[in-house]
């Protein structure tokens, strides 16, 4: 029987395991950087997947994996993180980059961290009720933090521009080969629990 990397010759041509955890981790910091917007996938009590966009807030220090949203407890992603708090978070940049967080989903309401991560910005998206309490700002009750502590992160770096990507997709078609368009990392769970322990310190 064929072995998975015969039958799946891109991603085994694609493997970079040679990176020290802090090259793998700055590569995938260019990723973030460069998209801003991710999908955070979640569970449904009836066993339905659900995406929506999601802004991670930032700054990233060199050693943090976790990734922080501010979000409204009121929303349905809510109910879906206390039935399952398995998460997927995916970002996608223009030049076939992407990145992909496999973890679980944590929920905050510690004041502090949310000051530390709330703009005025984000008061837009809670709207003032006018009730006093509801304001849409940081000390709004309705304002949380989900941070989604990852346990693999797998991403790819496209390593050339689009015209040579499309250049190497022609030839491979024609010879058959499998064209290499970049690179496939990824940051494995142990090097996840080292980067934590480094960045709690």
């Amino acid at each position: 029987m064929s072995s998975s990397s015969t039958l799946d010759p891109f991603t085994a041509n694609s493997e970079n395991n040679d990176l020290t955890p802090q090259e793998k981790i700055a590569g995938l910091h260019n990723i973030l950087k460069s998209c801003r917007v991710g999908m955070m996938t979640t569970h449904g009590s009836d066993g339905q997947l659900h995406s929506r966009a999601m802004i991670p807030a930032t700054p990233f220090s060199d050693t943090q994996l976790t990734l922080v949203f501010i979000a409204n407890n009121a929303s349905a992603k809510f109910d879906e993180l206390k039935n399952d708090s398995h998460v997927n978070v995916s970002f996608c940049s223009q030049d076939t980059s992407w990145a992909s967080y496999s973890g679980t989903a944590k929920i905050s309401q510690d004041k502090e961290l949310i000051r530390k991560h709330f703009s005025t910005s984000m008061s837009a998206y809670f709207g003032d009720l006018k009730d006093g309490v509801h304001k849409g700002d940081a000390e709004d009750p309705r304002v949380s933090i989900i941070q989604v502590v990852p346990s693999e992160i797998r991403y790819f770096v496209s390593t050339s521009s689009s015209i040579t990507r499309a250049a190497q997709v022609a030839v491979s078609t024609v010879t058959g080969k499998t064209a290499h368009l970049g690179e496939m990392r990824t940051i494995t769970e142990p090097e996840i629990q080292l980067t934590q322990q480094l960045h709690s310190n």
